[in-house]
């Protein structure tokens, strides 16, 4: 059985800067907020990030406050054992029960024995429960 669960993830756009995320991660940590896990994609002026933190609602209030347009959308957070094969295993598992990936990212440092996923998928809901055995 493995770990898994729906949460908000915050999806900030924003102008693509130089600093931009020192600024967010000064403005979060300065409130003593945590990233459990971050994704950002820059293409030519524009930046899209991908956050998961330790405190979601006042993360979002606080970048909203801060004039970032922030939106939510709904993800599976799974967490697994950090060890190879883990991640085929989940992603095959998905893949014969036609949920397709549309997003995906990882954090595993290598001291823990836990990775972090996060993923977007065409039937999140379903992939929970698949994943949870259920």
């Amino acid at each position: 059985m493995i770990e898994a669960r729906l949460q908000k993830e915050l999806l900030i756009e924003t102008e693509n800067r130089v600093g931009l995320i020192a600024d967010i991660s000064r403005l979060l940590g300065d409130m003593g907020i945590n990233f459990n896990a971050i994704s950002v994609e820059a293409a030519n002026s524009g930046a899209v990030l991908h956050l998961i933190s330790n405190s979601q609602l006042y993360a979002r209030d606080a970048l909203r406050d801060a004039g970032f347009q922030v939106s939510e959308r709904e993800v599976v957070i799974l967490e697994l054992p950090n060890r190879p094969g883990e991640l085929c295993r989940v992603t095959a598992a998905l893949a014969r029960k036609e949920i397709d990936i549309e997003e995906l990212y990882v954090t595993a440092p290598d001291a823990s024995a836990k990775a972090l996923v996060v993923l977007s998928c065409s039937h999140n809901g379903k992939a929970v429960l698949m994943l949870r055995g259920r």
